[in-house]
């Protein structure tokens, strides 16, 4: 990426940087001096981007990507005409005058033991001369104090931790369940991506943290070997493996694997127990992770586990929009989210 700043655009960035009040610590150690009172701030990454949608998305100067049309609804309406900015360090390139031009007084970055920022981003966020904070969760346990520090940065105790709790009880709720089964009786979850259902993740990648809270139980035992993940697989494979469950992400492969003859011999097809991940306004499972995994990681639950973690899904889902995204959802709110 070209990064290159105009005297015009190093000028601005000089004013937006001033007349800053307190330091505080941030999340990496850093000693950072930022204003009394944030009213403007950025997230580049999509981590940071979609915590402010919930946490503050009044505060928010710009977005990160282009919202798909049927999402909107189901978001803050405090992000509508926001300008598409991009990212630092992930996702597309940020265009550099236009995040000047929106007047950050911060930017939230995120930081986590498999996406460390790296000098080359560093550098740039120096030469932008806006105060930037590192913000790091390195899994879904860390969230909450995540979110409790975000909290603490703009003022906002309160609001962070109702959110904080929310995803404490989910991730207290969700293990006791999955506890109740000896390890060697859970079921085994294949993750089809793509719309071939063909493509899917290590056991150990960063897009199966939902399966690993799950008791570990993804059937599809490597290394993963890039960030990117989507390790192509064979049917075959998939047949002996044996899934109990499967989690589609692609309507079009859902809506066919039930009707395509050659996966009638797989166990989870058999058994009728695929399931397609919601992902409106933001996917519950991962592509990119977020905070809406905590409701993935109830809705997973209950597919895999439905004795164990009995769920109103529709009950859940309103309240979970409610607390997190200050949405009220009618039933046919739900059942478009849910695609059923």
């Amino acid at each position: 990426m070209n990064f290159r700043l105009t005297p015009v655009l190093l000028l601005m960035a000089s004013l937006v940087s001033s007349a800053y009040g307190r330091e505080i610590v941030d999340m990496s150690g850093r000693k950072v001096t930022v204003p009394d009172n944030i009213t403007r701030l950025y997230a580049p990454s999509p981590y940071g981007a979609y915590l402010m949608y919930a946490l503050a998305p009044d505060l928010m100067t710009g977005l990160m990507f282009e919202r798909q049309n049927n999402t909107t609804k189901f978001l803050p309406k405090q992000l509508d005409g926001l300008p598409v900015i991009g990212g630092l360090g992930m996702g597309p390139n940020a265009n550099p005058e236009t995040l000047i031009k929106t007047h950050p007084q911060v930017l939230i970055m995120w930081k986590n033991d498999r996406n460390p920022v790296d000098e080359r981003t560093t550098a740039m966020l120096d030469k932008l001369n806006i105060p930037y904070i590192f913000v790091e969760a390195s899994n879904m346990n860390e969230y909450p104090e995540a979110i409790r520090f975000v909290g603490r940065l703009l003022h906002r105790e309160k609001r962070a931790e109702e959110m904080a709790k929310a995803a404490e009880k989910i991730l207290a709720g969700t293990s006791a369940a999955v506890n109740k089964v000896p390890a060697s009786q859970r079921p085994k979850v294949y993750y089809a991506e793509g719309v071939d259902g063909l493509s899917t993740e290590c056991n150990d990648s960063i897009h199966t943290e939902l399966l690993r809270l799950e008791g570990d139980v993804d059937v599809h035992r490597c290394h993963t070997s890039s960030h990117m993940g989507m390790e192509k697989i064979s049917l075959e494979q998939i047949i002996m493996d044996r899934p109990d469950v499967i989690v589609a992400q692609e309507k079009f492969f859902y809506d066919k694997v039930y009707k395509d003859p050659a996966w009638q011999e797989v166990k989870a097809v058999k058994e009728h127990r695929v399931y397609l991940i919601p992902r409106t306004p933001l996917n519950w499972f991962d592509r990119p992770p977020s905070f809406m995994r905590f409701m993935g990681l109830e809705w997973l639950t209950n597919c895999v586990y439905p004795r164990q973690y009995p769920l109103d899904l529709v009950k859940q889902t309103k309240a979970f929009y409610k607390t997190f995204l200050g949405v009220t959802l009618t039933d046919q709110d739900v059942r478009e989210i849910i695609q059923q």
